[in-house]
């Protein structure tokens, strides 16, 4: 039963998902090395915030915005454990080869999560559909080792990320104002 008093969520979790990305992605383009403010973010706030999104969807009865949150929540979770378990010498570090079939598993469930998007905003699908292309260039620049598609998965994910953080300030002041401000179709 969804429970219309209850706040969005979905905002809060876009901008878990959005702030991280394009400061991961910043990293990914080649503008500054990895450091402990990304994975900082990886567990926070695109780790622990979308998962909290993700239950509070839950208590609204979004299946959809349940599943993506706390998914994607663990993904950043995950990402930085798999960084951080190796230096701290608990386990040894991923190889590339396998990392990108790592990517490309998350690539697999965004695709079929984008077709969930088909009935919600363009900016949704939009945030989907490039969240796609920008797992499957890192799997692909794991996979082959070049810094080229690395980089332009690195200027992707910016965008991708951008995308987030839009749809989730127009979903705020769209409600704040009660009329759209900012489209998202």
């Amino acid at each position: 039963m969804k429970d219309d008093a209850l706040a969005n969520p979905g905002p809060l979790g876009l901008m878990g998902f959005g702030m991280t990305t394009v400061l991961l992605n910043i990293h990914n383009a080649g503008f500054f090395p990895m450091s402990a403010m990304i994975l900082a973010m990886g567990l926070f706030y695109g780790g622990m915030a979308q998962i909290i999104a993700g239950i509070l969807e839950f208590k609204k009865g979004n299946t959809f915005g349940m599943t993506a949150f706390i998914s994607f929540g663990h993904f950043w979770i995950t990402l930085v454990a798999l960084i951080l378990m190796p230096r701290f010498g608990w386990i040894e570090a991923t190889g590339h080869q396998f990392m990108g079939w790592y990517l490309f598993m998350w690539a697999i469930f965004t695709f079929f999560m984008f077709f969930g998007t088909l009935k919600a905003n363009r900016g949704l699908q939009f945030i989907f559909a490039s969240l796609t292309v920008l797992f499957v260039l890192l799997a692909v620049h794991n996979w082959t080792g070049s810094a080229f598609i690395g980089t332009i998965a690195g200027f992707e994910g910016i965008v991708c990320g951008l995308s987030a953080i839009y749809v989730a300030m127009a979903e705020v002041i769209n409600e704040q104002f009660d009329r759209v401000v900012l489209p998202i179709g």
